[in-house]
């Protein structure tokens, strides 16, 4: 069987092994999660080691240099004259994919050993868990649009349960909030996609097709035709290709979160328990930015282009705001949230600059902050578990008290915060040039905005080193009492095994960078050559 489709199926292979134990056996359910998340972890770094470089492998829109590849005929209806649907089981990776990949698989471990908190209905929370767990590893192989929504609504659906059962005091208010958000984008999502499905003909074939490799190709589209809408039509006189593009940019900035479409994510984190945050932050914003990417650039190229300037003053406002939020918030997790907006919003700044070097940055990016957000969320829910508060001003002191703990904070803080030597560095600092080169290339993106977004990092080490100084060093002073101190004892080896290797992933790639360049640099290339050639 393909590599790909039992990474993407093992989870639910897991998962009905929980379904089938009797519940008297739920002390084994969270070694089984942890065993299915191990397993996939295996296999992506196995993906990795034999993932091909080259021109020959870049992928983007040429079917043939996708690696791992498995296609197979799904759903085959006849439609007499018009023809045959056919949709297709169609996965594979590109250099696009492939470490996002393998930091989706990361990160999942983690979220398994930090799921171990979860006391309450342990059959339902992971099978959940493994639903999702599946849903997002198939979203990052998917290339047919039908299948690639398919694995992008199923992961909703696991989410509202994970929230709204197992969150804080408002959790069914953020998990409400967070499906209608998400539900408004994937709808109109649907609806663009019927609308590519039936603009866009299979030249081997002669069918109309979801493949996303073939919507990429601008002489797939029907010309002449009510059908062909996204041929360069209109509808009530706006540009067809303007408006797809419009429609599927909001799906996917929603889940980025870009500024304006953030106000789910700092209650969704509040709410969700410690797991349910690693992976929203984790790997959820990642799918947004693989999706803007990967489906909205990549089917809608010239638009992009046209509209970079907007693009890249939304990743501006995002970084500062996101930036002056984190710094006004009293909550440690409420900050770390608003500081995901904040480096997001360096994503999407880089793929606006549309030069390789602003790619390599968005992807380097998300990649980082992958790790890096599930270190930072682990690190709160650490804290919260033992006194069940997270209130930056209701602590200080916890140096003395819980040494370790601190010293990960610090790695954590440091790490976020741009500083060289760690990963998030080498993501803002490619996204800051490819905005600076974006303007003497083809004039998209004003110097100002580069030099504003710079300003982020400033203001991200403000709110870390006032956070870290306020609640760590000083005299030992916390809302508890003796009480507290008691309780705050230092890292358990669960929580040390989780954190470490986070900490060697945000350094490694700090230090060596090549473990993400060298496998993107060839389908970055090749995403910029076709860009040009629109």
């Amino acid at each position: 069987m393909n590599i790909l489709t039992l990474l993407i199926f093992i989870p639910v292979l897991f998962g009905v092994v929980i379904a089938v134990m009797p519940s008297s056996w739920r002390a084994g359910f969270k070694y089984i999660t942890l065993l299915a998340t191990l397993v996939q972890l295996g296999m992506s770094i196995f993906i990795y080691c034999n993932f091909k470089t080259g021109a020959a492998f870049g992928g983007i829109n040429h079917e043939a240099q996708f690696q791992f590849m498995q296609k197979l005929p799904w759903i085959n209806l006849n439609l007499g004259p018009a023809g045959r649907m056919q949709i297709d089981y169609f996965v594979g990776i590109d250099g696009l994919s492939i470490a996002l990949l393998v930091m989706t698989s990361f990160v999942l471990v983690i979220a398994a050993l930090a799921s171990w908190e979860i006391k309450s209905n342990l059959k339902g929370y992971f099978i959940l868990f493994l639903i999702l767990d599946m849903a997002v590893t198939g979203v990052f192989c998917s290339l047919d649009f039908f299948l690639f929504y398919i694995f992008y609504e199923l992961m909703l659906l696991p989410l509202y349960f994970l929230i709204g059962m197992w969150g804080g005091a408002r959790r069914e208010f953020a998990a409400i909030k967070f499906f209608l958000y998400t539900l408004f984008g994937s709808v109109f999502m649907l609806l663009i996609m019927v609308g590519l499905y039936l603009s866009v003909k299979d030249p081997a074939t002669g069918n109309h097709t979801f493949n996303m490799i073939q919507m990429m190709n601008p002489g797939n589209f029907q010309q002449g035709s009510v059908f062909g809408i996204f041929s360069h039509q209109t509808i009530f006189g706006f540009s067809a290709r303007g408006v797809g593009f419009l429609v599927l940019f909001v799906a996917f900035a929603i889940k980025v979160p870009v500024v304006p479409l953030h106000t789910w994510l700092p209650d969704a984190h509040v709410e969700a328990p410690t797991p349910v945050s690693i992976i929203l932050a984790g790997i959820l914003l990642k799918v947004g930015g693989y999706g803007i990417i990967r489906v909205c650039i990549g089917i809608f190229p010239e638009v992009a282009a046209a509209h970079a300037f907007w693009l890249g003053l939304l990743g501006v406002v995002s970084i500062i705001y996101g930036a002056l939020n984190a710094l006004a918030q009293k909550d440690l997790k409420r900050m770390i949230a608003y500081s995901s907006v904040s480096h997001m919003g360096f994503v999407l700044l880089g793929v606006a600059s549309l030069t390789a070097e602003g790619l390599s940055g968005a992807v380097m990016q998300m990649v980082s902050h992958g790790f890096l957000s599930t270190m930072l969320f682990f690190l709160a829910g650490v804290i919260y578990n033992r006194v069940h508060d997270r209130g930056i001003n209701h602590f200080r002191g916890l140096a003395s008290i819980m040494p370790r703990y601190t010293a990960y904070v610090t790695i954590a803080f440091f790490a976020s915060l741009g500083l060289p030597g760690f990963s998030a560095f080498i993501g803002e600092a490619f996204s800051l040039v490819g905005a600076f080169k974006s303007n003497s290339v083809n004039g998209e993106l004003p110097y100002w905005m580069a030099a504003c977004a710079s300003l982020g990092i400033l203001l991200g080490a403000s709110y870390f080193l006032w956070t870290l100084q306020r609640m760590f060093f000083g005299k030992v002073n916390l809302k508890g009492g003796a009480v507290w101190q008691t309780a705050l004892v230092d890292l358990n080896l669960r929580e040390r095994i989780a954190l470490f290797p986070l900490t060697l992933m945000v350094l490694a790639l700090g230090l060596m960078p090549s473990l993400v360049f060298g496998k993107i640099n060839d389908s970055v290339l090749a995403f910029v050559h076709f860009l040009q050639l629109k």
